[in-house]
């Protein structure tokens, strides 16, 4: 394999031994499901119906994560059987990094770029790193002095004039500016891929030998092959500022291998994808665009949705990593998942969509937003209160969708800090680690679903809608 220093070759052999473990899954189900039909009895109270309802609802995102983890568990036994990874021969790469360019963006923003122009060569020979900035950004002298450090570097800026014909803001809007660019510039071909990545999101050796994977294997896949990609998004340790986001944060690389590995995997993303280690066929991208009207906040979504309509079945997922950081702090953390949940409901209600690509999104947003009324702790309140303190369901039956639900909930914070923790320098989990990062849980919950309800209420309330961007850790 390719690698530039020991320590990427270690990082790489880490991540190639990497399989997802289900054993914390089984063994949080059997303890949970045989403690609650220990415990049950009958509870036809109107707390009793309430909770049988929000703590049944998200079985069916559940079940569809879980098959995505068997799914990965099966790929990677026939990885013998795979073709290495080697460098791609005729296919051109753009790597596509948007910037606010603010002075505390930068530092991530330089670390990220000087990781794809050290990893991506040796497997992409032909290839650019395009930095897109907004016209008089803050860091805008301090972006150019990088782009001048490397020759595949080079500074695309948004003018401030520019427009888009429907009047898209934000983040989507300088997409769309690059998406124009690159059909003046003759590169909306097939051969030409554009690999989305977020301005605080690196890569390693991994990454590069992942993608150059998908890429030479869909120039052998000839009419079948795919047009869209996502990789792993995990948080190593050493960009986190605060170790309690981090801790957090863990539930998103296990999302990664677990939902967005059963829907955009199996060829129609209509879970959507995420902005970092997207990679779209320029050709394809360009039929699509990214000009999604003004009160799109969530662009890759949307993009993602559009794709299910056009390309159906053509999406795929690899195994390959890139590195993020998370939010500063809870301020940063709730302002993230409020944009995010926000984007997402009026996502759901976009009638230029086809319901049964919103209908995956708008289910696992109603279990989103009404988080709050889930958490453990309200529950055990509204019990105080009414002196009913019997929190079983109406019928015992539902103790086994309970159960799944609940353990599933373990797994992701269990296994995706065990990914996060691989990706890190310092790659063994601290004693402390899994027992805090599970006994912090219902914490986790309750600002995820908080961020989830201020999302909701900011659309109800039908406020103008912002792109809030978070500072970026170095």
């Amino acid at each position: 394999m390719l690698t530039t220093s020991r320590e990427a070759a270690r990082l790489a052999e880490r991540q190639m031994s990497w399989k997802p473990r289900v054993a914390p899954f089984y063994i949080s189900f059997g303890i949970i499901f045989a403690f609650s039909v220990w415990a049950y009895v009958p509870n036809p109270t109107p707390l009793g119906w309430a909770i049988t309802i929000l703590w049944g609802m998200p079985v069916f995102g559940v079940l569809i994560g879980f098959q995505g983890v068997l799914m990965v568990r099966r790929r990677l036994r026939q990885v013998d059987r795979m073709t290495p990874a080697v460098p791609v021969e005729d296919d051109f790469l753009i790597v596509l990094v948007p910037t606010i360019g603010r002075h505390d963006t930068y530092p991530a923003l330089e670390r990220s770029v000087l990781s794809y122009v050290e990893h991506l060569p040796p497997y992409f020979p032909w290839m650019r790193v395009d930095i897109l900035t907004e016209e008089g950004c803050a860091a805008a002298e301090k972006i150019d002095e990088l782009a001048g450090r490397h020759p595949l570097i080079r500074v695309v800026t948004v003018p401030k004039a520019y427009q888009t014909p429907n009047g898209t803001k934000f983040k989507a809007r300088a997409n769309h500016y690059s998406h124009e660019l690159r059909i003046e510039e003759g590169e909306a071909e097939d051969d030409v891929w554009v690999l989305h990545m977020d301005d605080d999101t690196g890569v390693g050796p991994d990454t590069a030998a992942a993608v150059a994977q998908f890429v030479n294997r869909q120039r052998r896949a000839g009419d079948d092959a795919k047009h869209m990609a996502q990789g792993i998004l995990t948080y190593p340790r050493e960009n986190a500022v605060s170790t309690f986001t981090w801790l957090a944060d863990a539930i998103r690389p296990a999302d990664d291998i677990a939902r967005f590995r059963a829907m955009t995997g199996t060829g129609t993303p209509i879970a959507g994808v995420h902005g970092e280690l997207l990679i779209v066929r320029s050709s394809v991208e360009a039929t699509i665009g990214w000009d999604f009207g003004p009160k799109t906040i969530v662009e890759d979504a949307q993009m993602a949705l559009n794709f299910c309509q056009r390309y159906p079945g053509r999406s795929d997922w690899f195994n390959g990593r890139c590195y993020g950081a998370s939010p500063a702090g809870i301020k940063d953390f709730l302002k993230q998942r409020e944009r995010w949940a926000w984007g997402l409901v009026a996502l759901c209600f976009n009638k230029t969509i086809p319901l049964r690509y919103r209908l995956f999104i708008g289910m696992g947003m109603v279990s989103w937003v009404l988080g709050p009324l889930q958490h453990v702790g309200l529950v055990l309140l509204v019990a105080w209160f009414t002196g009913t303190w019997n929190t079983s369901p109406v019928t015992q039956s539902v103790v086994l969708v309970w159960s799944i639900n609940f353990a599933y909930v373990i797994w992701t914070y269990w296994e995706g800090l065990r990914l996060n923790v691989v990706a890190s320098a310092n790659h063994r989990r601290k004693w402390w680690e899994p027992m805090v990062v599970v006994a912090c849980i219902p914490l986790f919950s309750f600002l995820e679903g908080w961020g989830g309800l201020r999302g909701l209420i900011k659309f109800l309330k039908r406020e103008e809608n912002k792109f809030v961007v978070i500072a970026k850790p170095a």
